[in-house]
């Protein structure tokens, strides 16, 4: 009989100063089997200081103090990698591969912290066109004869209108700049449809077919699902991120940037999305929310 298995993935923005500010409680509360953490900038010993009695596995990113990932179970993985790409790319400290055994399958849960970016200046955007290559190359080796796989984490690319308060106002910064978020059209289109992006090449949204190779003529779809997307449906957020500074909280002006993309044999097994929003912007413990799903797994 399949087994439920709970699957949060949250930024911390500092796994020190979350475990200060109350991340303990919700651990306890969630109910999770398997969380996976980013931007934790911090060393193992700090992430098993804040969790205690997980099994915990981690990424640090070669800056001390920047990025980090990690993996957090109640069972030990069976395998895990931090490959991404070939050696030009920068991916240490921002994707982690673990692979679990329920009842006889293998699930791959992937902890990915994309780099944020920042439009028109190459050095700090080069980078995140480089992981978002590798992640288009990656994913379907994960999906592979009807793997089962789930990419969490803060992907820091907002999809679609629906997934930012203020897109308008975004469309030129990047985290929603129309090459970025035509990767996630590939990515997420049926496996095997033309890609054709968003409102007929996103007409209005700033779409142009030579922002992407995922507009390329034959392009088509990998076919994974983002299951925030598929629980809400066409509705604005649920958000996960919200700025510390200002009002932005309080008036739920946020972006949906973390997510749960399932492969496409796993995403029919997927239940239970919710967003684990703070009370109050002062019982905060990051400046992202935790992001949960359910996923029925074994023979």
């Amino acid at each position: 009989m399949p087994r439920s298995v709970r699957i949060a993935t949250v930024n911390v923005n500092g796994i020190r100063a979350a475990a200060r500010n109350g991340m303990g409680a919700w651990v306890d509360a969630s109910g999770a089997d398997i969380i996976t953490l980013q931007e934790v900038r911090g060393e193992l010993e700090h992430l098993e200081a804040a969790l205690p009695g997980w099994r915990v596995i981690a990424d640090a990113s070669l800056q001390k103090g920047r990025a980090g990932v990690a993996i957090a179970s109640r069972e030990e993985c069976a395998i895990s990698r931090i490959e991404l790409g070939d050696d030009a790319l920068e991916s240490n400290g921002r994707w982690l591969e673990a692979d679990f055994e329920f009842g006889g399958e293998t699930l791959t849960v992937v902890s990915a912290y994309v780099f944020t970016g920042e439009a028109d200046t190459p050095a700090k955007q080069d980078p995140k066109w480089a992981f978002l290559d590798a992640m288009e190359r990656r994913l379907p080796e994960l999906s592979a004869d009807g793997g089962l796989a789930v990419v969490t984490g803060d992907l820091n690319v907002a999809h679609k209108p629906f997934d930012i308060r203020n897109w308008k106002g975004n469309v030129q910064k990047s985290g929603f700049l129309p090459r970025e978020r035509a990767y996630f059209d590939r990515f997420l289109t049926p496996e095997g449809e033309p890609v054709t992006g968003q409102e007929g090449q996103g007409r209005g949204l700033g779409y142009e077919r030579s922002d992407t190779r995922a507009f390329s003529k034959g392009a088509t779809g990998l076919g994974w699902v983002d299951v925030g997307r598929a629980a809400a449906g066409e509705v604005d957020g649920p958000y996960t991120w919200w700025s510390m500074r200002g009002k932005a909280f309080d008036n739920d002006s946020g972006w949906r940037i973390d997510y749960h993309l399932a492969s496409p044999a796993l995403a029919p097994r997927a239940s239970g999305y919710r967003v684990d929003r703070a009370p109050s912007y002062d019982t905060r413990w990051s400046d992202h929310a935790p992001v949960v799903a359910d996923y029925a797994l074994g023979e």
